[in-house]
């Protein structure tokens, strides 16, 4: 990780930027004239109701899926380099082999030479505090425990963009405790770090900036502090009023 934030800066990828983004599936206007665009710096977190789009929109960023209207480009270009952008998404996928093994099997993916990732692999296990699970059969680990190793698996190709999608979910209060120092760690190495939640105290502790979507539009955008304190816009103002959002 010491090197985190010269690959972030040098990544190429900068700014990412959406331009009247649209995204339709089943006939319906899921993500509707997004613009927003991304550079290095503050930890992003994107909330909104259920169905406001979040998830789709951390896909978009990440070129899961193909925006039906408008662009995507990565400092200009409109693919982003091999690796400089990782997604966890909410529910860990691991391999039937060992946590070792699958970080061992990340990196080899990643084109990392075999002599380099013994050294990789321990950086990377004590990075998620691991150490002591390094031989168990990662599918048999506790959720929070497969989390952070879907974490480090990520960051074994040192992205510059790390997209978490509601990573803590159905954890238990010391396992979001471990993941959010993890994330803080991330951030505080240069990894541009973008996070959806649903959980409003976890945004008020994480984040630096605030992305409010509603209906697959932004709403607004604010520094964390002023969305929380002083929010603008009408449909952020009744969520975190706790009234209903139609």
């Amino acid at each position: 990780m010491r090197d985190m934030a010269r690959i972030s800066e040098s990544s190429g990828i900068w700014p990412v930027a959406l331009n009247g983004v649209v995204y339709e599936a089943g006939g319906k206007r899921l993500i509707d004239d997004v613009s927003l665009t991304l550079g290095p710096g503050p930890l992003t977190c994107v909330m909104g109701p259920n169905g406001a789009g979040k998830s789709l929109l951390l896909r978009l960023i990440a070129g899961l899926i193909r925006p039906g209207g408008g662009s995507v480009r990565y400092g200009g270009a409109a693919e982003a380099a091999p690796h400089r952008i990782a997604f966890v998404f909410q529910r860990p996928v691991l391999l039937r082999r060992s946590v070792r093994a699958n970080l061992n099997h990340a990196l080899k993916t990643y084109g990392v030479a075999r002599a380099e990732r013994r050294g990789r692999i321990a950086g990377l296990l004590a990075l998620g505090q691991l150490e002591a699970l390094a031989e168990r059969p990662a599918r048999v680990l506790s959720g929070g425990e497969q989390q952070r190793l879907s974490m480090v698996r990520a960051l074994a190709a040192r992205p510059a963009l790390l997209l978490l999608d509601e990573p803590t979910t159905s954890l238990d209060p010391q396992a979001t405790a471990a993941i959010e120092t993890l994330v803080r760690k991330v951030a505080g190495e240069g990894v541009k770090v973008v996070l959806v939640t649903h959980d409003r105290d976890q945004a008020r502790r994480m984040a630096d900036e605030i992305v409010f979507l509603h209906h697959g539009r932004i709403a607004e955008r604010a520094a964390a502090t002023r969305f929380f304190d002083q929010p603008q816009s009408p449909e952020a103002q009744a969520y975190l009023a706790g009234r209903l959002l139609l």
